[in-house]
């Protein structure tokens, strides 16, 4: 197996960003909405429920699009349990990617209230929420593309087998 050349990574990881904005969207949407409508001017409901439950919605969104569209060639039997399989190994790494964002947009919102900007309950978590996206995207790459999709290695060869090869058997 040949490693992947820079022009490939690089050619997986536009393609990914550009199939995650429809993730960011539900993310983002989601999010506005669960903090304008049903945690109003709720810190712990703005910055803790809703963008746990947009992510989560988010990160199926964008692993039904990398399965069937941004890595295809890479899943070898397409069935239901393949689908489940990957699907609990994305989910794991979203986990490590929702960290990253929660931390990220935690430290902004904290940044934010010190330095008294955005301040409108509306839009701010909704804010801190992008700009955390932006650090745990680069994450979710990395783990897609050499984990969860990574290219399958050739098989092994054991020595019993070559000892069946060399005696003929």
């Amino acid at each position: 197996m040949q490693p992947r050349t820079k022009k490939e990574i690089l050619t997986k990881f536009l393609m990914f960003m550009l199939t995650s904005s429809a993730g960011t969207v539900v993310d983002l949407g989601l999010h506005w909405w669960l903090s304008a409508y049903v945690f109003d001017g709720n810190y712990w409901g703005s910055f803790w429920v809703a963008p746990t439950v947009s992510f989560e919605v988010a990160a199926l969104v964008n692993f039904v699009i990398a399965y069937f569209f941004v890595w295809k060639e890479r899943i070898s039997q397409r069935s239901v349990r393949s689908f489940f399989r990957h699907f609990a190994a994305y989910n794991a790494a979203s986990v490590g990617a929702y960290l990253i964002k929660f931390v990220a947009m935690q430290g902004l919102h904290f940044l934010f209230v010190a330095l008294g900007w955005f301040q409108d309950w509306s839009s701010e978590p909704v804010l801190c929420n992008l700009l955390g996206l932006c650090f745990s995207g680069v994450f979710n790459f990395f783990m897609s593309e050499f984990v969860i999709f990574g290219k399958p290695g050739k098989k092994k060869v054991s020595e019993e087998s070559l000892e069946h090869r060399v005696d003929g058997e």
